[in-house]
């Protein structure tokens, strides 16, 4: 498979990799959500080149992820803005950090600490049924081809699942 075709596949996830997959792209991600919003801000705390930063904005802005707001008119400069379709990503961003809490720590502990506002607890993200509100992992998830399926070699058989599982 072709990293071109990736938006095309009949699959969620390479799909989703075409846009967020690389590791700049999910850094800047990261600091949009930090509330990073300027380019000369990004490029700092990345440690990114101009033309790769520009490259990556260029794509979230057409891509709708991110939104460019001008705050300054002469000369004109603009900041960039989660969207809507952007603050969607935040659960998978929150995935990759309870990941790296997990797995990638060290004996410092952890780098952010996150605080549900709502409650002002220190939580972990966790993934739970939108019916039922029962805490999901891969242990209790099967799949089924959906609508969008092409056909039935798009999800796992269920010989495969559990040897995966």
């Amino acid at each position: 498979m072709r990293w071109d075709d990736l938006k095309t596949e009949a699959c969620s996830v390479a799909r989703t990799v075409s846009v967020i997959g690389d590791r700049w792209t999910i850094l800047i991600l990261r600091d949009c959500f930090l509330r990073v919003r300027r380019f000369e801000d990004f490029e700092r705390r990345l440690g990114i080149t101009r033309h790769v930063l520009a490259d990556r904005l260029r794509k979230l802005v057409r891509l709708g992820v991110l939104r460019r707001v001008p705050y300054q008119e002469r000369p004109r400069r603009y900041e960039y803005r989660l969207t809507p379709k952007g603050l969607d990503l935040q659960p998978v961003l929150l995935a990759l950090v309870r990941w790296g809490d997990t797995h990638m720590g060290d004996e410092r502990g952890r780098p952010v600490l996150l605080e549900h506002r709502d409650c002002g607890q220190v939580f972990d993200p966790v993934v739970a049924c939108s019916q039922c509100g029962g805490r999901v992992d891969a242990h209790n998830v099967r799949t089924r081809p959906g609508p969008g399926a092409r056909d039935s070699s798009d999800t796992l058989s269920q010989t495969d699942r559990r040897q995966a599982g």
